[in-house]
């Protein structure tokens, strides 16, 4: 059944910052790219994490983030506009949201199978890509975390690729319920 799009890929390597007088390794970068990207068990080829111990490895490979969420951003946060990938996303998707994805479901996007594992908690080093430490206050508050994704079967994805929903288990909670406790 189809219930979204892909609207970005974006990837981006690890890269030191300054914060608070030290340097600090982050793979929150992210940016756009055209064509078609292999995603493997590990996430999409090109993308790399500064801390596999809370993101990336094989339960949180890809990071999805739902491109409805970035109007709200910008009014709440006086942007005028926002780069696709701003939130370290690897998927910007559209048609999925947070309470409606659950712990569980199996996704086709592109010619690869992903699975919903768990939302994304902020850690300061969104505070250091929008430069305010409030952000990831605001970002917990606002309970638009996002999902990780991981790969049951590897292929590549590609913008404007469907995005169908092969399995769900309504015994299973939604990302939102997992994410706002």
């Amino acid at each position: 059944m189809l219930v979204g799009r892909v609207v970005s890929v974006n990837v981006g390597v690890p890269r030191d910052v300054v914060w608070n007088g030290h340097n600090v390794s982050t793979g929150i970068f992210k940016e756009p790219v055209a064509g078609r990207v292999r995603v493997s068990t590990l996430g999409l080829e090109g993308d790399r994490q500064a801390d596999l111990t809370v993101h990336g490895g094989p339960e949180k490979a890809v990071y999805a983030y739902p491109s409805e969420h970035y109007e709200l951003w910008k009014k709440e946060l006086g942007l005028p506009s926002m780069m696709w990938g701003m939130f370290g996303e690897n998927l910007t998707t559209q048609g999925l949201l947070e309470d409606t994805v659950r712990l569980g479901d199996e996704y086709r996007v592109g010619s690869a199978i992903v699975v919903a594992t768990a939302p994304r908690f902020p850690c300061y080093k969104l505070g250091i890509k929008f430069g305010t430490m409030e952000m990831v206050n605001r970002f917990q508050a606002s309970g638009r975390s996002g999902f990780y994704l991981s790969v049951k079967q590897e292929g590549d994805v590609g913008t404007e690729d469907r995005i169908e929903l092969i399995h769900s288990d309504k015994s299973k909670p939604r990302i939102a319920e997992v994410f706002l406790g």
